[in-house]
């Protein structure tokens, strides 16, 4: 599969053929938005990615119940992401709301998610199984556990060794757009004025 973000409509980039429409909810400001974002991408195959417990930058959010009448209402959505799952309990509420017609794909963001990636792969009963790491968050977390970055090739390893071995589609970032312009409208622009202000640098002391 390949995974194509919302962003690289921003700059007339064609998405390629066959290719999934990946919309992370994250960078949508609201859910009339995200209509109109599934309307006009309405061909494509969708991944949802729905932010919990995320705490970065932009971060938007939105209630399981408002995501459930979007998955009910738009048959072009296939996939959701449910972000920061650590134990297959973390799954438990989406699988008893998600449509049966929607693969659920745990994102794998922590050691401990790595670490219980059994447990929560064998509560997957879909056709084909998806696993989406984010490298980023999985480097940031061993930081915060106190765990040696040197262990990060060893989490990774692990996760890429327990997909391949078990017929799993792992989901990896592979590169990314960058620009001198962004032209999302979102809480990550008012959190960047945020951090430029002199109430911030005076609350951080510089």
């Amino acid at each position: 599969m390949i995974l194509i973000s919302q962003n690289i409509t921003n700059y007339d980039i064609p998405i390629p053929e066959n290719s999934v429409f990946r919309i992370n909810l994250a960078w949508v400001n609201s859910i009339a938005e995200l209509k109109k974002l599934l309307e006009i991408h309405q061909s494509h195959i969708i991944f949802l990615d729905l932010p919990v417990n995320r705490t970065k930058p932009p971060n938007n959010k939105y209630s399981l119940n408002d995501i459930v009448s979007i998955l009910e209402n738009y048959d072009s959505i296939r996939y959701i992401a449910i972000s920061n799952v650590e134990t297959e309990k973390d799954l438990d509420e989406y699988l008893e709301v998600v449509p049966k017609n929607i693969t659920i794909v745990p994102k794998i963001e922590s050691h401990t998610g790595v670490e219980n990636i059994k447990d929560i792969t064998e509560k997957l009963e879909f056709k084909e199984r998806f696993v989406m790491l984010d490298h980023d968050d999985l480097y940031s977390n061993l930081l915060k556990s106190n765990i040696s970055s040197d262990k990060f090739p060893y989490y990774v390893n692990n996760l890429i060794k327990f997909c391949k071995s078990n017929n799993i589609t792992l989901l990896r970032t592979i590169g990314i757009i960058f620009s001198d312009e962004n032209k999302n409208i979102s809480d990550y622009i008012r959190w960047l004025k945020w951090v430029n202000s002199k109430q911030l640098k005076k609350y951080l002391r510089f």
